[in-house]
Parts: C-alpha cells; sequence; structure tokens
C-alpha cells in the first residue's frame, strides 16, 4: 500500500514538471480597425472603411463615454 502511494506520488511530481510548450499567438489581422468585419453588427452612422468617420466615434465615445470627468460633472 505504501509503495503504490509513493508510486503515485512521484507519478504526480513529475506530471506537475513537465510543462507543455506555450505558443506565441499573434493577432492574425493586418488590416486597420476602421475597415470593418464585412458584417452588418455596427453603427449606423459609421461607414466600414471610412477613416475619418471611425475617428471622429472613437473620439466621441473617449470623451463622452468613456471620460468619467465629463460624465459626472
Amino acid at each position: 500500500m505504501k509503495r503504490i502511494v509513493l508510486i503515485a506520488a512521484a507519478a504526480v511530481a513529475l506530471v506537475a514538471c513537465s510543462e507543455s510548450p506555450q505558443k506565441m499567438q499573434t493577432n492574425s489581422r493586418d488590416t486597420p480597425a476602421y475597415t470593418g468585419t464585412g458584417k452588418a453588427f455596427a453603427n449606423k452612422d459609421w461607414k466600414q472603411g471610412d477613416k475619418a468617420s471611425w475617428e471622429s466615434h472613437q473620439k466621441a465615445r473617449n470623451q463622452y463615454g468613456m471620460n468619467d470627468y465629463t460624465r459626472m460633472n
């Protein structure tokens, strides 16, 4: 019985020490964000592929939606 417990503990220790290699995952999208996804789930005021409207929407979102100072005051 003691031998089985010792073998099990050794097996657990060996498994815990081994680690599978982790591969670096990169973003496979090489296109700018303003080009869109080609799907219909987008803001109705933003036209996919229009960089100027993308930047204006980002600016408005950062100013009014994400800025706590302007939301609270």
